[in-house]
């Protein structure tokens, strides 16, 4: 059983590799999983990832790759060089596919993106899909599932739907977490941090929650004993 810790991803959501560097420091050991995405990684942010590693900790690379088989493929190799855990793409079967194959052999953890959790119904419509949030989120989670991914991105409110469908060895990583009382920012679809343990989650990505408050490690500590209580009562 992993403890919470080991659960817990705090996104370094900040301009600067010197802020994150600032942000890693001050939480010490309280933190031992990053996610980077675009707004660091473009800012110097994947050798931070190389430096995080070489500390000891472990990074989630939140890249969200999507393009022809050949070029995931490839670009799928050397992430694998660079240890990562984990590694996003949009769950798309054949994008899919080609990661899958281009990571094998690797402890690379391969997470398919369904549906980001600033989208509603509304917003689907919009880019032109016909399916509703959960129903996208239901079918593309099967997809992955089949391509051998090793887990799924999904609102935590749709965690039980997905773990439902991936079984129980695959990955759930939940964004939009917030704690109770928490502003949601950008984020429709967001859940408490128990909430998500409670609904399937496996992993928890909190970002502003923690990065953004006065006290980054007591907010982190305050996550890390709510999720710890809940995963004691139902012994996740």
């Amino acid at each position: 059983m992993q403890d919470a810790r080991s659960r817990l991803i705090v996104g370094l959501d900040v301009p600067t590799t010197q802020r994150a560097a600032t942000i890693v420091s001050a939480l010490g050991d309280t933190v031992e999983f990053y996610k980077i995405g675009y707004q660091l990684a473009f800012a110097g942010g994947l050798e931070f990832a190389r430096e995080l590693i070489a500390d000891g900790k472990r990074v989630f690379l939140d890249m969200k790759l999507l393009d022809i088989d050949n070029t995931v493929a490839k670009g799928v190799e050397n992430i694998v060089k660079m240890n990562v855990s984990m590694l996003t793409l949009h769950a798309y079967p054949k994008a899919m596919r080609a990661a899958v194959e281009a990571a094998r052999g690797s402890d690379l953890c391969l997470l398919g993106v369904t549906v980001l959790t600033s989208m509603d119904a509304a917003d689907l419509h919009d880019a032109g899909y016909l399916d509703d949030p959960q129903a996208l989120v239901a079918k593309r989670a099967q997809q992955a599932a089949e391509a051998g991914m090793g887990g799924i991105v999904c609102s935590a409110a749709e965690a039980g739907a997905v773990r439902r469908i991936v079984g129980p060895d695959m990955a759930v990583v939940t964004p939009g977490i917030r704690p109770a009382g928490a502003d949601h920012g950008d984020q429709k679809r967001v859940v408490t941090p128990a909430d998500a343990l409670r609904n399937g989650s496996s992993h928890l990505v909190v970002a502003r929650p923690i990065v953004a408050a006065p006290d980054p490690v007591a907010a982190a500590r305050a996550i890390l004993s709510e999720m710890d209580g809940a995963m004691t009562e139902n012994a996740l």
